[in-house]
């Protein structure tokens, strides 16, 4: 390759990668400029009226800046279930659940904050066979970080997923009705959002017993 050449393709590469930076900077800011409704829709998919409902009231206050991050809870990130009586191991495992995507949006209240919470996973038949439907237990927790955690708010959640014939059925969830107290600013750096699967959700609430009539 000659001297002229080898300028000339040196200028041609210079060239192309300064395009690329700026392209990729432009798309950057583009992507943090967009809103988190379209960015939940964008990874959730605004197909159903539930995710089409606004995120925050555009006559309702601020939103809350310093939204804690969100964390899968250690432990909690797969959801196995096998035939009854039988480990959820090889060949006896039914279906297993997993988490794959979540994102997060905080809105301050007055002297609360309600924290919305978008899920998406898939389930996957095992080899024992799923059944037509599979219950999919959840649980969001706010949670104060620290030496011995504090925790803030909790719920659990339910989704029941249909099973295919393929075996592989994304499930989204979005839990809208967190709220606890805003925290102090001292440690509202310390809060944190954690989600995973909890099979006590699908335990039921034991009913509560009837008062018994006094004989007369």
């Amino acid at each position: 390759m000659t001297a002229f050449r080898l300028r000339e393709y040196r200028r041609t590469a210079t060239s192309a990668a300064v395009l690329l930076a700026i392209g990729y900077s432009l798309s950057t800011a583009a992507s943090s400029a967009q809103s988190l409704t379209d960015r939940f829709k964008s990874l959730f998919g605004g197909e159903s009226s539930q995710q089409d409902v606004p995120l925050v009231d555009p006559q309702g206050p601020a939103p809350e800046l310093n939204c804690p991050p969100v964390s899968i809870r250690a432990g909690a990130s797969t959801y196995l279930v096998a035939l009854p009586g039988k480990p959820a191991i090889g060949n006896d495992v039914r279906f297993q659940a997993t988490i794959t995507r979540m994102a997060r949006e905080c809105a301050r209240n007055g002297g609360d904050i309600t924290a919305r919470i978008g899920i998406q996973g898939r389930v996957i038949a095992g080899p024992a066979g799923a059944p037509d439907t599979v219950e999919v237990p959840l649980r969001v927790a706010v949670v104060q970080g620290g030496v011995s955690e504090t925790t803030i708010a909790t719920k659990a959640y339910r989704t029941t997923v249909a099973m295919t014939a393929d075996g592989s059925v994304p499930f989204t969830l979005i839990a809208d009705d967190i709220v606890y107290p805003v925290p102090a600013a001292a440690v509202s750096g310390s809060y944190i959002i954690y989600i995973g699967f909890d099979p006590q959700a699908l335990t039921p609430e034991p009913r509560a017993k009837a008062a018994r009539k006094k004989k007369k």
